[in-house]
């Protein structure tokens, strides 16, 4: 298909949703709503990431694939509801971008990247009548995003208006006073206040991140890694003496972990 534009093999991509929905089409994709969609969008959204972590080119291209056919077919449930269309959602983009960048589409000077993001909060702002349906300024953030992103854009978002801690320390000691709340909580064996306390204990783990800049997201992702490789060493011991996990003792597996903590290195 070398030959064939950009603009053709977008449209093609195109018609092919729109012939799946057809009554010629798939009955499967017919019965597809906005809600399944959803779900499938945020599948292929987590499955790009984990091409990036990859590094294999090939695997990146056919996840971003699987991930704007979702977004087209989004647009496509649109269109056929009177709703919008892919041009619009196009056009929409395109303008925002524009309009968010006046220092590369427009007369805007600027010195360093804090001018940058700046104005981009400020040209934000005067966008916020798309959020006037929001009861609070933090329903801006969505609540199908993952629980530790989420809660750090929310503190995020709080701390820009002045709500937040003065310092690390006051962080840190609200972590200790959560922890001790979390062990009263042990004591008493009531799961729902169990719960809860743990729930706060990473709400606060949550605000360290933020304050020494770290994802925590991300941060806990690569600590998963960590552990998953660690265990893959210990399944790859155990093979070769003819044992699975179910087969060997804790302390068989906690000295080939601490093997694995000598020997792989982030």
């Amino acid at each position: 298909m070398e030959h064939v534009s950009r603009e053709d093999r977008f449209t093609n991509l195109l018609e092919i949703i729109r012939r799946l929905r057809s009554p010629e089409g798939c009955l499967w994709d017919r019965q597809q709503e906005k809600d399944d969609i959803g779900r499938y969008l945020m599948a292929e959204s987590y499955e790009v990431l984990d091409a990036i972590e990859s590094g294999s080119p090939a695997e990146l291209k056919e996840e971003l694939g699987d991930l704007l056919f979702q977004i087209l077919f989004l647009a496509q449930l649109a269109e056929e509801a009177g709703q919008f269309d892919i041009n619009g959602v196009l056009d929409d983009i395109t303008a925002k971008m524009i309009r968010r960048h006046p220092h590369v589409f427009g007369n805007r000077d600027v010195s360093s990247v804090a001018d940058i993001k700046a104005n981009w909060e400020d040209i934000k702002k005067n966008e916020e009548k798309k959020y006037e349906h929001h009861r609070s300024l933090l329903d801006k953030i969505p609540r199908s995003m993952p629980g530790l992103m989420r809660a750090q854009k929310i503190t995020e978002l709080a701390s820009k208006v002045g709500f937040d801690w003065p310092d690390t320390q006051d962080v840190i000691t609200k972590i200790e006073e959560e922890l001790s709340e979390l062990k009263a909580a042990v004591k008493t064996e009531v799961q729902r206040d169990i719960e809860e306390e743990i729930g706060d204990l990473l709400f606060c783990l949550v605000n360290l991140c933020r304050f020494f800049s770290v994802d925590a997201e991300h941060s806990l992702q690569r600590t998963i890694r960590k552990f998953n490789a660690r265990f893959f060493h210990i399944e790859e011991k155990l093979k070769e003496l003819g044992k699975t996990p179910q087969e060997a003792s804790l302390e068989e597996m906690d000295r080939l972990w601490n093997e694995a903590k000598t020997e792989i290195k982030e």
